[in-house]
C-alpha cells in the first residue's frame, strides 16, 4: 500500500502542477490578448492620424495645383493676346507696305509704258516719215 500512497501523492502533484500551468497559460493568454488589443487600438489611432494628415496634404496639393494651373492659363492667355496683337499689327503694316509698293510699281509701269509708247511712236514716225494721226482715234497723243 505504500506504493499506492506514493502513486496518489505523485498524481496529486502532477495535477497541482498541471492546474498551475493551465492557470499560468491562461494568464499569459490574457496578457497576449490585452497587448493585442492595445496594439490594435494604437494601430487604429495611427491609421486615423495618417489618413487625416494625408487628406490635408492632398487638399493642399490640389489647391496649389489649381492655383498654378490658373496662373499658367492666365499667362498663356496674355501671351496669346500679345502675340495676336503683334501679328495683327505686323499684318496691317505688311498690307500697307504691299499696297504702297503695288502703287509705286503700277505708277512705274504706267510711266514706263508711256515712255515706251512715245519712243515707239517717234521711231515709227521717223521710219515712215508720216506725221499723220494714227488710224485709231481712241488713242490719246502724249
Amino acid at each position: 500500500m505504500r506504493l499506492a500512497k506514493k502513486f496518489v501523492l505523485a498524481a496529486f502533484f502532477v495535477a497541482a502542477v498541471g492546474c498551475f500551468s493551465v492557470a499560468k497559460a491562461q494568464s499569459a493568454g490574457d496578457d497576449v490578448k490585452a497587448a493585442a488589443d492595445k496594439t490594435g487600438d494604437a494601430t487604429k489611432t495611427a491609421a486615423k492620424d495618417t489618413g487625416h494628415a494625408t487628406k490635408k496634404a492632398a487638399t493642399k496639393t490640389a489647391d496649389a495645383t489649381k492655383t498654378g494651373a490658373t496662373k499658367t492659363k492666365d499667362a498663356t492667355k496674355t501671351a496669346a493676346d500679345k502675340t495676336a496683337d503683334a501679328t495683327k499689327t505686323g499684318a496691317k503694316d505688311t498690307a500697307h507696305a504691299t499696297d504702297k509698293a503695288a502703287d509705286k510699281t503700277a505708277d512705274a509701269t504706267k510711266t514706263g509704258a508711256k515712255k515706251t509708247g512715245s519712243a515707239v511712236k517717234k521711231t515709227a514716225k521717223k521710219a515712215t516719215g508720216d506725221d499723220a494721226k494714227p488710224a485709231d482715234s481712241t488713242t490719246k497723243p502724249n
